[in-house]
Protein backbone atom coordinates (compact mmCIF):
# COMPACT_ATOMS: atom_id res chain seq x y z
CA UNK A 1 0.00 0.00 0.00
CA UNK A 2 1.48 3.57 -1.09
CA UNK A 3 0.91 6.17 1.35
CA UNK A 4 -1.66 8.14 -0.82
CA UNK A 5 -4.33 5.52 -0.66
CA UNK A 6 -6.91 5.56 1.51
CA UNK A 7 -8.89 2.89 3.18
CA UNK A 8 -12.62 2.85 3.30
CA UNK A 9 -13.76 1.32 7.02
CA UNK A 10 -15.36 -2.21 6.86
CA UNK A 11 -19.44 -2.06 6.21
CA UNK A 12 -20.94 -1.01 9.83
CA UNK A 13 -17.55 -1.66 11.35
CA UNK A 14 -17.91 -5.46 11.00
CA UNK A 15 -15.07 -7.35 8.87
CA UNK A 16 -15.14 -10.48 6.15
CA UNK A 17 -14.95 -12.82 9.03
CA UNK A 18 -17.85 -11.52 11.35
CA UNK A 19 -20.52 -11.40 8.38
CA UNK A 20 -19.43 -14.90 7.50
CA UNK A 21 -20.05 -15.61 11.40
CA UNK A 22 -23.62 -13.62 11.19
CA UNK A 23 -24.93 -15.49 8.29
CA UNK A 24 -24.23 -19.10 9.17
CA UNK A 25 -25.19 -18.52 12.62
CA UNK A 26 -28.68 -17.04 10.79
CA UNK A 27 -28.03 -20.53 8.29
CA UNK A 28 -28.20 -22.53 11.08
CA UNK A 29 -31.47 -21.08 13.13
CA UNK A 30 -33.46 -20.55 9.97
CA UNK A 31 -32.11 -23.96 8.06
CA UNK A 32 -31.37 -23.58 4.34
CA UNK A 33 -35.47 -23.86 2.91
CA UNK A 34 -36.36 -21.14 4.65
CA UNK A 35 -33.85 -18.39 3.96
CA UNK A 36 -35.22 -17.94 0.14
CA UNK A 37 -39.00 -17.39 2.16
CA UNK A 38 -37.20 -14.74 4.36
CA UNK A 39 -35.00 -13.27 1.80
CA UNK A 40 -38.08 -12.99 -0.15
CA UNK A 41 -40.21 -11.29 2.70
CA UNK A 42 -37.70 -8.69 3.04
CA UNK A 43 -37.45 -7.35 -0.40
CA UNK A 44 -41.11 -7.20 -0.85
CA UNK A 45 -41.28 -5.13 2.56
CA UNK A 46 -38.88 -2.51 1.35
CA UNK A 47 -40.23 -2.64 -2.14
CA UNK A 48 -43.61 -1.61 -0.45
CA UNK A 49 -41.83 0.56 1.87
CA UNK A 50 -39.95 2.63 -0.76
CA UNK A 51 -43.38 2.59 -3.01
CA UNK A 52 -45.05 3.92 0.34
CA UNK A 53 -42.26 6.88 0.56
CA UNK A 54 -42.40 7.78 -3.23
CA UNK A 55 -46.31 8.28 -3.03
CA UNK A 56 -45.85 10.53 0.20
CA UNK A 57 -42.97 12.62 -1.26
CA UNK A 58 -45.68 13.09 -4.45
CA UNK A 59 -48.21 14.22 -1.85
CA UNK A 60 -45.82 16.59 -0.55
CA UNK A 61 -44.85 17.95 -4.06
CA UNK A 62 -48.28 18.20 -5.40
CA UNK A 63 -49.68 19.96 -2.13
CA UNK A 64 -46.82 22.42 -2.59
CA UNK A 65 -47.57 22.97 -5.92
CA UNK A 66 -51.57 23.70 -5.68
CA UNK A 67 -52.88 27.08 -4.19
CA UNK A 68 -55.69 27.36 -2.32
CA UNK A 69 -58.72 29.01 -4.44
CA UNK A 70 -59.86 30.98 -1.75
CA UNK A 71 -56.64 33.27 -2.03
CA UNK A 72 -56.72 32.84 -5.80
CA UNK A 73 -60.64 34.58 -6.16
CA UNK A 74 -59.86 36.92 -2.84
CA UNK A 75 -56.70 38.53 -4.88
CA UNK A 76 -58.72 38.70 -8.66
CA UNK A 77 -61.55 40.35 -6.72
CA UNK A 78 -59.14 42.84 -4.80
CA UNK A 79 -57.66 44.15 -7.95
Amino acid sequence: MNENSVEEPPMFGLGGQELILILLIILLLFGAKKLPELARGLGKGIKEFKKSQNEIEEEFKSAGDETPKKEKSASSTQS
